[in-house]
C-alpha cells in the first residue's frame, strides 16, 4: 500500500497539499462524515476542503443525536447553525436577516453519497428541526466523471466555495477572501483521477474493474487553469 499524507489522504506521490491554502472564512463549516465516505478518499472531497477550510472540523459518524462534539458546538450561543439542504423552508443569503446579527454561522454538511445522506437524515430527525440554508443561485458540478442524481447536484467542496461566495456578496464574509483555492484542488484532483483511469484502461496501472463499456473508455483530460495564473495544473 502508498505511503499517504495524512492531510490530503492521497498518496504522497500525488499528493494535493501544494493546490490547497487556508482560508479564514468567518464561517465554522461542520461535515458529518457517513462511514462509507470515510473509506472512499479516491473522489471525496469533504476532506479536501477540510484541508483548507480553517476551523472547519469533520465528524464521522451515522447517528450523530449524542456526538458530544457536534452538541457541543450546537448548544454553543456564538454559533447559528444552519443545515445544507434544499427545501421550501431553506433561507438562503438573498433573505434579509436570515442570520442573526453578531452570530457565527455554523453550517453543517452531509459528506455522503445521496442515497447515504437520505440515510443520515433518517438517523438523525433532529437535524431537520434546524434552519435550513440553500443557495441563492443556481450551479453546476465540474465533477463529470461521477454521476450526481440530478445536474444541480455539486460535490462537497464546491458546496463551500459556492456559499461562500454568495456570503461574500451578502457582505456575511471578508470580500478580500479568494476562495479560488477551494476549486483548485478539486480541478487537481479531477484530473489525477481522470489520468488515473486512463492509466487502468491502457495497462500502465492494474485495473480493478471488471470489464465494462463504462470503466473501460478512456476519459477526456481537462485543461483545468489555477486561478490567476496562466498554467495548466499539471
Amino acid at each position: 500500500m502508498s505511503e499517504r499524507c495524512f492531510k490530503c489522504f492521497k498518496p504522497k506521490s500525488v499528493c494535493l497539499c501544494k493546490y490547497t491554502k487556508e482560508l479564514k472564512t468567518g464561517i465554522k463549516f461542520i461535515f458529518l462524515m457517513h462511514p462509507k465516505e470515510f473509506r472512499r478518499q479516491r473522489t471525496g472531497t469533504g476532506y479536501l476542503a477540510h484541508t483548507c477550510l480553517v476551523d472547519s472540523e469533520v465528524i464521522v459518524g451515522l447517528d450523530f443525536e449524542k456526538n458530544e462534539r457536534l452538541m457541543q458546538l450546537l448548544n454553543d450561543d456564538k454559533y447559528y447553525p444552519m443545515l445544507m439542504y434544499p427545501g421550501e423552508d431553506a433561507k438562503n443569503t438573498s433573505v434579509p436577516g436570515f442570520l442573526p446579527q453578531g452570530k457565527i454561522p455554523l453550517i453543517i454538511i452531509l459528506d455522503a453519497t445521496w442515497f447515504c445522506s437520505r440515510k443520515m437524515i433518517q438517523h438523525n430527525q433532529f437535524l431537520m428541526k434546524l434552519p435550513k440554508l440553500s443557495f441563492s443561485g443556481s450551479y453546476r458540478s465540474i465533477f463529470t466523471f461521477k454521476r450526481e442524481p440530478s445536474p444541480e447536484c455539486v460535490s462537497t467542496i464546491e458546496c463551500c466555495y459556492y456559499i461562500i461566495k454568495e456570503f461574500q456578496q451578502a457582505d456575511l464574509a471578508p470580500r478580500e477572501l479568494d476562495p479560488e483555492p477551494l476549486m483548485d484542488v478539486f480541478k487537481a484532483m479531477i484530473k489525477l483521477q481522470l489520468t488515473a483511469e486512463n492509466e487502468r484502461i491502457l495497462g500502465i496501472r492494474t485495473n480493478s474493474h471488471d470489464y465494462d463499456a463504462k470503466y473501460n473508455k478512456l476519459k477526456t483530460i481537462p485543461d483545468f487553469i489555477l486561478s490567476g495564473k496562466s498554467d495548466t495544473i499539471k
